[in-house]
């Protein structure tokens, strides 16, 4: 088998670089050749560098696109797995979700985009549409059900594959390794409740919300800490002074290691508005760490109120804090960890390519090859 990954940037930061990264050790491991396609990647990868000129974002994905339809039209590939909207791949994964549910919980609306959200819009319709595509890889149930409704003619080809997270690698044991020496070291006392937020793009990911949740808890010791790039950090540094809690949200910018964070808190927040499976709460609960998020991410699937996390509205700073300070309550979020790692266990890399190699041997019995014979694996 032959396989191509599509991606256009990586950055070790992202949560679909970060899954596409442990697919291709996972998938090698099982003797698959993969390759990636992509603008820029790591120095070590194999594949195409598809990289032609461009200005602006919307030139910028066109191209990219372009590029990547004359590799799928060369036949080099059994399987190309686009993580963008490119009409023509035969496998999509939508890591970033459905951008038409984005622009509308985003509050955008349609006649006012901009042509790069247009272009998008357009993109993903013609990719779901065309002949091409074999199957679709939804991470959530969320992701599955949404695209159903919006595209029925794909129905067909939807498949649930949960993002595997590696258990070896994020585990309760984080805490004896990390707990006193990351809190020593930022300063934070011994039992103070610690928050973690961890993702880029904070307006999406709810930074906002988390940070207005904190100045309305009861727990005045509590502190929220928040890894990960936004190029407008100041102006959440800037809410959380208005709001007087300034001393007690931490900003730790982008890690590419986030496993003394896990080790260090007490539970994980992410109030996204949007998320179809943030790797990072798969990572938490794997850590042990209860889970608060939002009715639309898709990690709530995994949610079970009073047992490993909670779930509440995106947007809903009041909701928010309740459900804060309840795990924030002594012994709380600790009587949960053994509830958020068993919620993980099922969910390891072992399972995760167990299912695409099956989705891919499914793909390519069911296409004729020039020879107008099955192929084979």
């Amino acid at each position: 088998m032959k396989l191509a990954i599509v991606r256009q940037n990586y950055t070790p930061f992202g949560g679909a670089e970060r899954f596409v990264a442990r697919a291709l050790d996972a998938l090698r491991a099982q003797g698959v050749a993969v390759d990636i396609i992509a603008r820029n990647w790591e120095a070590d990868a194999a594949g195409i560098k598809c990289d032609p000129f461009y200005l602006g974002r919307t030139w910028r994905d066109l191209s990219f696109a372009r590029c990547v339809q004359r590799v799928i039209a060369s036949g080099r590939y059994d399987l190309v797995q686009s993580h963008e909207r490119i009409p023509g791949c035969h496998i999509f994964r939508p890591s970033d979700g459905v951008h038409a549910t984005w622009i509308e919980l985003a509050g955008k609306p349609l006649t006012c985009i901009s042509p790069r959200h247009g272009y998008t819009l357009a993109a993903e319709a013609a990719m779901f549409r065309h002949p091409n595509l074999k199957a679709v890889i939804c991470n959530s149930r969320m992701v599955k059900d949404d695209i159903a409704g919006r595209f029925p003619e794909a129905a067909g080809r939807l498949h649930v594959i949960y993002t595997g997270v590696d258990l070896a690698h994020f585990h309760p044991g984080l805490r004896e390794t990390y707990r006193a020496a990351v809190r020593a070291k930022v300063g934070a006392g011994a039992t103070a409740p610690v928050i973690l937020f961890v993702g880029s793009g904070y307006a999406r990911k709810g930074a906002a919300t988390l940070i207005e949740a904190l100045a309305r808890m009861g727990a005045r010791e509590a502190e929220a800490w928040i890894v990960g790039k936004d190029k407008r950090q100041a102006q959440y540094e800037a809410l959380a002074r208005e709001l007087g809690v300034a001393q007690r949200v931490r900003f730790f910018g982008p890690r590419t290691d986030v496993r003394p964070f896990y080790g260090a808190a007490d539970l994980f927040c992410l109030p996204t508005l949007y998320d179809p499976m943030p790797n990072a709460a798969l990572e938490a609960l794997a850590s042990g760490l209860p889970v608060i998020t939002t009715t639309t991410c898709g990690a709530a699937e995994l949610i079970e109120a009073g047992r490993n996390g909670a779930i509440c509205p995106p947007r809903n700073a009041a909701a928010l804090a309740r459900e804060l300070d309840a795990l924030c309550r002594p012994d709380a979020a600790l009587a949960r960890r053994g509830a958020a790692r068993a919620s993980a266990t099922p969910m390891g890399m072992t399972v995760m390519t167990d299912c695409l190699l099956a989705l891919y041997r499914a793909c390519l019995s069911a296409a004729p090859d020039q020879a107008g014979s099955a192929r084979r694996l």
